[in-house]
């Protein structure tokens, strides 16, 4: 294909997989269970922080984290007290442990507490969105915790792809319009966004020839970024339910 006909393509692709339908195969269904702005955020981040491996076990290991937390996560987060974490014992996903999660909890109180939420700390008219997220990191880590527990929030600027957090800031930014984003932040666009590079989309991204790189890194990352916003530049991640779906549900 060339340019054109790839562009033509992918739009269909996206146009296609983003619907109600994708909800009932992605951790995003999680999320969709509350309408409260603090809850949607609280459950879309856990969820998408243990989003790696098998999808029937991430969405069984996220819905037990919300129910763990009598399915009202931003009152847990804020009213918990040490002995309500206790709840948490035994709960492990893949390398994301009880210990990792309580962690998580007492990061989301401090950020609600003392940051003015989530949102805000995403929120800079002067810095990159993959700048903040390095700064994110920072501060959800600035409580006393166990070192293992931060390779479960990914730096862009130490290399990686950060896949799993690009991917919650895509559920809260883009529109809602098609049924499966949020769109509950206002004051980030979706052209600061970037893809949530993972296999599927880095294997169809070069079978399609958007990158060449062979790593799912931060620079593929900018490699792939650069040639979608050629295609939408005010949503190019968009294009993520166009690789996601064809790598994943058609073996592209």
């Amino acid at each position: 294909m060339n340019q054109k006909e790839l562009h033509s393509f992918l739009d269909f692709k996206a146009q296609q997989y983003e619907s109600i339908d994708f909800i009932t195969h992605d951790p995003i269904q999680i999320p969709h269970q509350f309408s409260e702005k603090k809850d949607i955020e609280i459950a879309a981040f856990l969820s998408a922080t243990i989003a790696w491996g098998n999808r029937v076990s991430i969405l069984k290991s996220a819905q037990k984290m919300i129910e763990i937390m009598d399915k009202s996560p931003y009152d847990f987060v804020i009213h918990h007290q040490e002995k309500d974490l206790n709840n948490f014992k035994g709960f492990v996903h893949r390398t994301f442990n009880e210990k990792d999660l309580k962690y998580f909890v007492k990061a989301l109180k401090n950020i609600y507490k003392y940051h003015d939420g989530l949102e805000n700390l995403f929120t800079s008219d002067k810095l990159h969105l993959q700048e903040r997220i390095h700064q994110f990191k920072k501060t959800f880590f600035e409580l006393d915790h166990l070192p293992r527990t931060q390779k479960h929030l990914s730096d862009p600027l130490k290399g990686s792809a950060a896949k799993r957090i690009n991917m919650f800031l895509r559920w809260m930014v883009r529109s809602a319009e098609n049924g499966v984003d949020f769109g509950i932040w206002k004051n980030i666009s979706s052209s600061e966004l970037s893809i949530p590079l993972d296999v599927h989309t880095g294997n169809i991204a070069r079978k399609l020839g958007l990158i060449e790189r062979k790593q799912n890194d931060a620079k593929t990352l900018l490699e792939l970024d650069s040639k979608l916003r050629k295609f939408d530049p005010k949503d190019p991640v968009k294009y993520d339910f166009a690789l996601f779906g064809l790598g994943a549900f058609e073996k592209f």
